[in-house]
């Protein structure tokens, strides 16, 4: 434990706090009074500070999410690859994707939209005991495109979620160079744990810069095109 609190950068209390609420996983128990921590601990442990801290969200709502039930709060795109980090660090354990039905309840074309992703390889349906599901970050993607049809953007005016096929090849592209200049820039320099640290806060940090390029030039095309 006093590893962990030197690692996380976080006090025993804290950590026992997320270790109850079962966001992260139980540690080896090898003797009744020794626990082993490994780096699925600490990574799960920065995930749900990170969430707490800069997405805002309580420990109960992660854990809802977690436990595969859709919150109707909204969550920024950064938010989730800390959703995926904890998903990964409880695998074998309770908790896992989030069913379409459930997203229905709220979303109700959630299921046709879906599908309709997942033809054009948007997202990944995932059979799960309790019918068809999606990952946390799949599910976002889902019901972004609920909250598009909410302001006008519907099958009725010449929009459909097939349509979004086009920004396939540019974020892969993108990805792609991204993983390509951080390994070149990293691999074999310096730790992995920094790496990884050093991923968590880029990651996030250049959805926003990405965006407000993207609004720039979609602002000078709309400007441009004005009659």
């Amino acid at each position: 434990m006093r590893d962990l609190e030197s690692r996380t950068g976080l006090n025993r209390e804290t950590i026992r706090v997320y270790l109850r609420h079962g966001l992260v996983p139980e540690p080896a128990r090898p003797k009744p009074n020794v626990a082993d921590y490994d780096e699925s601990h600490v990574r799960a442990i920065m995930a749900v500070r990170d969430l707490q801290r800069d997405s805002g969200l309580t420990l109960k709502q992660i854990k809802a999410v977690l436990n595969g039930e859709h919150d109707e709060r909204r969550i920024e795109a950064g938010a989730f690859q800390n959703l995926e980090a904890l998903v990964a660090s409880r695998v074998g354990l309770q908790g896992g994707p989030i069913t379409i039905a459930s997203l229905t309840k709220v979303w109700p074309h959630a299921e046709g939209d879906a599908k309709a992703f997942a033809q054009v390889g948007i997202v990944d349906i995932i059979e799960a005991d309790a019918g068809p599901a999606l990952s946390v970050t799949d599910t976002r993607l889902v019901t972004i495109w609920g909250e598009m049809r909410n302001a006008g953007f519907t099958e009725e005016a010449g929009f459909t979620p097939r349509m979004l096929t086009f920004y396939l090849d540019p974020s892969n592209d993108v990805a792609s160079r991204e993983a390509a200049l951080f390994l070149e820039r990293t691999e074999g320099r310096i730790d992995e744990d920094v790496a990884a640290t050093m991923l968590q806060v880029a990651l996030r940090i250049m959805l926003d810069f990405f965006g407000l390029l993207r609004m720039k030039t979609f602002m000078r095309r709309i400007h441009i095109e004005k009659p």
